[in-house]
C-alpha cells in the first residue's frame, strides 16, 4: 500500500481515506423528520476533525505535544488572554483553578483550610467540589429567575473575615452580573474564578469594553466535553492574564513540579543541576523537584488536534446557538403566561448552552408531567444540574452535622428551580425544523 512512498505521501493517503470514510459513513445525509430524536446536545464535526485526530495518532506522541501547544496559543489569542493551559476535563480545570489559589506563593491572599468561598448551590457540582475537598467552606447564596445566576444583592451578607474568593459559573451561557461581582471582589480583595464551562463565547460589556466571559476574573475555566460549545471528547482549559497564576496553574497540572520544562524537553532553564530547593541536596535534578501537591491532568495531543479544528468552526457555532435560542424563545412567547422564559443578563450577549424553562405556579401541569410528554415526543430534556446541591446525598454528612458549609439567607429560587425548571438544547447542529418541532412539542405538552 505504501511501497515506494515517503512518510509524508503515506500520511496524505491515509488522511484522504479517513476523509472518504467520514463522507461515506459519518456524514449526516437524512433531513430531520418529526419524531426523530432531538438530543439536548451533540458533537458537530466533519472530516477535518477526524483527519486531525488521525494525524496526531500517526505522530504517536500521545501526551501533550505540538497540537496542544498550537491550541493553547490559538485559544488564548481568540479569548484575548495571555495564557491558556489545557487539561483533561472541565472538572479538572475547576480543580486546578481553585488549587492554584491555595499556593503559598500568594502570601496573605492564599486560600487556606477553613477560609470561605462564595458560590451558589444551583449549578454543576464540580464548581463546588474543589472547595470542599480542600477543606475550605463554600458559602451558598440564592440565584435569580429568569437569569438563573447569583443574586448579587446577597454578596455583602455572604462576606466575612474568612472570605477569600468567589467561584461561580455562568449558567447555561448566560453571564452572571460581572459588573457587580467584580466590584465586590475588588472592594474586598477577593479572587474571582469564572467557571466558563457552559458559556464559552459569551460576551459581556464592562466599563464600555466588550470581553469574553472567563477573561474578566482572575482565572477562567472551560470544558470540551462532547455536549459543550466545542469538543475534544474530553478536555478542558484554564486561562489567566497573571504570569504568577499561570506558572502555578501549570505546576498543579503537571504533578506539582517546580520545573517549567515543556513535555519532552530537558534543562529548558539551563539550571537543572545547580539549584537549592527545600531540604534537598544542592543540585538535585530540578525535573524532580515538587513545589506543590499537584496532579497529572494534562490533555493528550489527540484531543488537542480535534480542538484545533473545532476552534476554526467555533464562531459559527456561537452564532447558531444564538439563532436557535432566539427562534425558540419567539416560538414560546405565546405560552409565557404558563412558562417563565429565560432572559439574558443586562450588558451581555450570551453564547447559549441551553434554553431554560420554569413552570409558573398557576400552570395546571407540573414539571414531571410536562417533561414526560416532551420526552415521549423524542425531545431530550435536562434539569438545571444539581438543582440544589445541598439537598444531594453527597451533603448528607455535612447537612446532619451542620458543618462544612454556610447558607446565607434562604435558597428560595434555588429550591423552586429544583422542583419546577428544566431545559432543552440549542446546539449548533439543530436546524430550524428541529427548533420549531421542540417549540410545538412544548406547547402541546401544556394542553394535555
Amino acid at each position: 500500500m505504501f511501497k515506494g512512498k515517503s512518510e509524508a505521501e503515506a500520511r496524505q493517503q491515509i488522511l484522504q481515506s479517513v476523509a472518504e470514510y467520514y463522507h461515506e459513513y459519518k456524514e449526516k445525509k437524512e433531513p430531520f423528520a418529526e419524531g426523530d430524536r432531538i438530543t439536548y446536545a451533540a458533537r458537530v464535526f466533519d472530516e477535518k476533525e477526524m483527519c486531525a485526530l488521525t494525524e496526531a495518532t500517526l505522530d504517536f506522541w500521545l501526551t501533550t505535544g505540538r497540537f496542544s501547544d498550537q491550541f493553547e496559543k490559538e485559544f488564548a489569542e481568540w479569548l484575548g488572554v495571555k495564557y491558556a493551559s489545557l487539561v483533561n476535563s472541565g472538572s479538572s480545570a475547576n480543580l486546578i483553578a481553585f488549587m492554584t489559589l491555595t499556593a503559598p506563593e500568594l502570601g496573605e491572599r492564599r486560600i487556606k483550610r477553613g477560609d470561605e468561598v462564595i458560590t451558589v448551590a444551583c449549578g454543576f457540582p464540580t464548581t463546588v467540589t474543589p472547595i470542599i475537598q480542600y477543606g475550605a467552606i463554600p458559602v451558598f447564596v440564592d440565584v435569580t429567575i429568569p437569569q438563573y445566576n447569583i443574586d448579587v444583592t446577597m454578596l455583602e451578607a455572604a462576606y466575612s473575615e474568612k472570605t477569600k474568593a468567589v467561584m461561580i459559573a455562568h449558567t447555561l451561557g448566560n453571564p452572571f452580573d460581572l459588573a457587580a461581582v467584580k466590584t465586590f471582589c475588588d472592594k474586598h480583595g477577593l479572587w474571582l474564578i469564572e467557571d466558563n464551562c457552559d458559556a464559552l463565547g459569551s460576551e459581556y460589556v464592562l466599563n464600555g469594553k466588550t470581553y469574553f466571559t472567563g477573561t474578566i476574573g482572575d482565572i477562567g475555566t472551560s470544558s470540551f466535553y462532547p455536549p459543550h460549545h466545542m469538543t475534544m471528547g474530553e478536555g478542558g482549559c484554564v486561562y489567566t492574564n497573571d504570569p504568577m497564576l499561570h506558572k502555578l496553574i501549570n505546576s498543579f497540572r503537571d504533578w506539582g513540579r517546580d520545573c517549567v520544562c515543556p513535555s519532552g524537553v530537558d534543562n529548558f532553564c539551563k539550571h537543572r543541576y545547580d539549584g537549592q530547593y527545600g531540604e534537598l541536596p544542592r543540585g538535585y535534578d530540578h525535573k524532580y523537584v515538587y513545589s506543590h501537591f499537584g496532579y497529572n491532568l494534562k490533555v493528550t495531543d489527540m484531543q488537542a488536534a480535534i480542538g484545533c479544528e473545532q476552534l476554526k468552526k467555533f464562531p459559527s457555532f456561537v452564532e447558531r446557538r444564538r439563532h436557535n435560542w432566539l427562534r425558540l424563545r419567539a416560538a414560546l412567547e405565546p405560552v409565557s403566561d404558563q412558562l417563565i422564559l429565560p432572559q439574558a443578563v443586562e450588558n451581555s450577549n450570551p453564547s447559549w448552552f441551553g434554553f431554560l424553562i420554569t413552570i409558573k405556579p398557576e400552570t395546571k401541569l407540573n414539571r414531571e408531567e410536562i417533561v414526560r410528554f416532551i420526552e415521549e415526543k423524542q425531545v431530550q430534556t435536562r434539569m438545571l444540574f444539581s438543582g440544589n446541591l445541598v439537598k444531594h446525598p453527597c451533603f448528607d454528612e455535612m447537612r446532619h452535622s451542620g458543618e462544612g458549609y454556610r447558607i446565607v439567607g434562604e435558597l428560595t429560587n434555588t429550591d423552586y428551580i429544583m422542583n419546577h425548571t428544566f431545559w432543552v438544547g440549542v446546539y449548533p447542529g439543530m436546524t430550524d425544523e428541529m427548533v420549531d418541532y421542540m417549540a410545538k412539542t412544548i406547547i402541546e405538552a401544556l394542553k394535555v
